[in-house]
This record gives C-alpha cells, structure tokens and sequence, in this order.
C-alpha cells in the first residue's frame, strides 16, 4: 500500500520574522510532509530562510493569496493538503487530527475554527472580529449552513477538492470562496476549535480590513447570485413589485371610485416596475436550470478525478 503524501502549503508575503519558526513547528508534527513556501514577491528574504529552513520554496509574481493559491491547487500532488499561514498565529498540535480526518475519508475540507476559542482574546483588531461575525452570519442564513468560522486560513483538504475547485478570488476573499463552494458543491465539511494566537511583535498583517472587508462582501454577493440564483433574483423581483405596487395601486383605486386616470404617468411607471418584476424572476428561474446542470456536470468531474484515475 501506497504511502499517504501530505503537503503543507504555506502562502508567504514578507513573513521574514516568523516563517522558520513556522516551518520547524509544521516539520516537527508531520516528519514526512512536504512543506511548500510560495513566495509572493517578498521583499525581506523570506524565500532564502524558507529554503535554509527545509521547505520547498516556489514564486507566485501576480499579487495576492488567491492566486498563490491557485498556483499551489495546480502544481502540486497530494492526497492531502494542510494550508496554513506564515505568520506563526496557527498552533502546531492541530496539524495531525485534520491531515488524518482527510486521509481518513472523513472529510473533503477540515476547518481550523479560531472563532470558537481564542480569536476574540488574542486579536487586536476589532473590526477585523465585526467583519468575522458579519461574514459568518450572511453565509450561515444565505447558504442554510453552520460554519463557524468562514475566513480561517487553517485548512485541510483531500485531493478531490484540490483538483476540483475553480479558484476565482485574487485576494484574501478566496477562504470564504472555499467555503461556499463546498457548501454548494456537498463537500464534506469537519470543524475541530484551534487556538489562536495574534502576530508577535514585529509582524505586520497584510489584511486590509476596510479595501479586503469590502471584496469579502462583494465575493459573497457574487457567489450568492450564481449560487442561489432563484432567491437572488427573487428578492430583486419582489423589490420591483413592491414598487410597482405602491404607485400603482392608488391609481387603480383612484380608477373604480371615478372611472378616470388622471395620473397616467404613474401608470406607466407602475407598469414599468412590474415588467422589470417578471423578467427579474423569469430570469432567476432560468438560471436555476443552468446551476443545476452545472452541479450535475460538476459530479461527473468528480468522479472522473477520483485518485484511482490518475
């Protein structure tokens, strides 16, 4: 029997001041992993002491997590993947239980749920906590999960979501892409509490919480709309009717009392809105037959990606 190939995925920008340590911890959990450094255009060396430090050290030049990410997702083989970042604020001791519930079978994408322990006592950041709740409550009530923790960036994942997951996001908004595509996808999904600790002294975070806080919700937004396309559109719908059902229903009345229309551009608004209405949940319902058929021709490359056939 084939030996189980884990490899740790380690994202970096400039994370000169924690990245070895993060290395040895990950090193001394799981001996035989490989540990991949992608370097996205550091500029403090973080490649060189990655590399003196024992990982395998790659080069993403376009900027941002997202598309490390998907450089990592395409080049590399293994039957599981733990990503984690370089910025020494994810506990080692985590590492084994979510590689072995992977090679296990018993999930497709462990969770490193911070949100449940020390997040909210180790981070300084307060709106950073705010937008963690926000996010978590918008996905949890517009995907009918219960995740925890959505924007983690400790993670585990077999080989068939690797393989098959189309990454789109360039930033940091790519963990809550992930999640929502294996809710979506009916990928199976472990959360075990981590610890959490903040950056140390001397490491700054790349995370901008307004501009990245922004892309998040757009991301959601977007994934939303194609995801769930018969609510999205139903909802604008509902708005457009509403509309037309405020300046529109006075007139009508207006209409039985006297026999007159007095206000005929009220009308033509009223109608105007409710067309809009139809064609806004016409439009939902038709994309509901493309989603579907998307997922019934995803389930087929599932099997087709099966590790049996590669």
């Amino acid at each position: 029997m084939n030996k189980k190939k884990i490899a740790v995925l380690i994202p970096c920008y400039n994370e000169s001041k924690t990245i070895e340590k993060v290395i040895k911890d990950y090193k001394s959990v799981l001996p035989d992993a490989d540990i991949y450094v992608y370097d996205n255009n550091s500029s403090d060396g973080t490649d060189e002491i990655s590399r003196k430090a024992g990982a395998i050290v790659k080069y993403e030049y376009k900027q941002g997590k997202g598309n490390v990410i998907r450089s990592m997702f395409k080049d590399i083989e293994a039957d599981c993947y733990l990503m984690i970042d370089g910025d020494d604020t994810y506990p080692k001791e985590n590492a084994k239980e979510m590689c072995d519930l992977i090679l296990e079978g018993k999930a497709d994408m462990v969770i490193g749920d911070r949100l449940s322990s020390t997040y909210f006592e180790e981070n300084k950041r307060p709106f950073h906590n705010f937008g963690n709740v926000l996010v978590r409550g918008l996905i949890n009530t517009l995907f009918k999960s219960n995740v925890r923790d959505i924007m983690t960036g400790y993670r585990a994942f077999s080989y068939e979501f690797v393989k098959t997951f189309p990454v789109l996001s360039k930033g940091f908004e790519i963990e809550t892409e992930m999640t929502i595509h294996a809710l979506d996808k009916n990928f199976l999904l472990k959360e075990i509490p981590v610890g959490y600790r903040d950056r140390p002294e001397g490491s700054v975070s790349k995370l901008n919480t307004v501009s990245d806080g922004i892309k998040v919700l757009s991301t959601i937004a977007r994934l939303f709309k194609e995801y769930k396309p018969t609510i999205f559109f139903g909802l604008i719908s509902f708005v457009f009717m509403l509309i037309s059902f405020i300046f529109g229903v006075p007139v009508f009345v207006e209409y039985f009392k006297t026999g007159l229309v007095p206000r005929y551009p009220t009308l033509i608004f009223s109608g105007f809105m409710l067309m809009i209405s139809i064609l806004m949940f016409i439009c939902g319902i038709i994309l509901e037959v493309v989603v579907k058929k998307h997922r019934q021709l995803f389930e087929l490359m599932l099997i087709r990606t099966k590790k049996n056939d590669r």
